[in-house]
């Protein structure tokens, strides 16, 4: 029970922005002609956050396989990096394992890293109930948005940059958090120089090799930095 307390406690930040964010995400895939139904199976199969939104053009403009899958592949590259890194962190999950790699966004990955569980909380479980409250907390806000779409009618241009404005947020909170800020300027740095280069169509999967390069060039120093931290906290 303390796992599932912990859990809820740390997920409400994202409970507010997910129950925004799903809901409208949801309103979008009403005003296309795509019911409550689509919804619901969108957020509890493909749950993908910024690439739910894309897939709605996607769906109503009846793109090819191959156009969403390399769609996909350039909204969600960022997901290969942050499966990586979870590999010791998801060792010993067992069976949740599968749900853990899938459910595991940007919000979730950054309270799953946020440091270890305190005492007397399953760090293991602690990691599945905050992936399962993150997922419930969209799949609530998507279907609440397709049903107030079937009845409000009202423009939603602009509405799409709110996942943009939940991602500025958890860089902020990165960013504060952070004993270094090496990653965050390198990352910065590289999507600047890769959108003034190639153009902000095809920049993104340039900047995420650009980001990938320059992090392994430079792992020694975080790792380093890393370790200090961690001496500094158990000291």
């Amino acid at each position: 029970m303390m796992s599932i307390r912990y859990a809820f406690k740390r997920s409400l930040p994202v409970m507010a922005g997910y129950l925004v964010l799903g809901i409208g995400f949801g309103i979008l895939l009403e005003t296309k002609g795509y019911g409550v139904w689509w919804a619901l199976l969108m957020s509890v199969f493909i749950y993908a956050g910024s690439m739910q939104y894309v897939a709605i053009d996607l769906l109503s403009g009846g793109a090819s396989l191959l156009s969403a899958a390399l769609m996909t592949l350039m909204v969600n590259a960022r997901h290969l990096f942050y499966g990586i890194s979870m590999i010791e962190r998801y060792k010993g999950t067992g069976k949740k394992k599968p749900y853990l790699i899938f459910a595991l966004t940007d919000e979730t990955y950054s309270l799953v890293c946020s440091g270890e569980a305190p005492e007397g909380v399953d760090q293991k479980k602690y990691f599945f109930w905050v992936s399962l409250f993150d997922q419930s907390y969209w799949v609530i806000g998507s279907i609440a948005g397709s049903l107030i779409g079937s009845f409000i009618h009202f423009n939603t241009s602009g509405i799409e940059f709110s996942m943009t404005a939940l991602f500025i947020v958890v860089f902020v909170e990165q960013w504060k958090s952070a004993s270094s800020h090496l990653s965050a300027v390198i990352g910065v740095a590289a999507s600047v120089a890769c959108l003034l280069f190639f153009g902000p169509d095809s920049f993104l999967i340039p900047s995420m090799v650009t980001i990938t390069a320059a992090l392994t060039a430079f792992r020694k120093v975080l790792d380093k930095k890393q370790k200090e931290r961690e001496g500094a906290g158990n000291g």
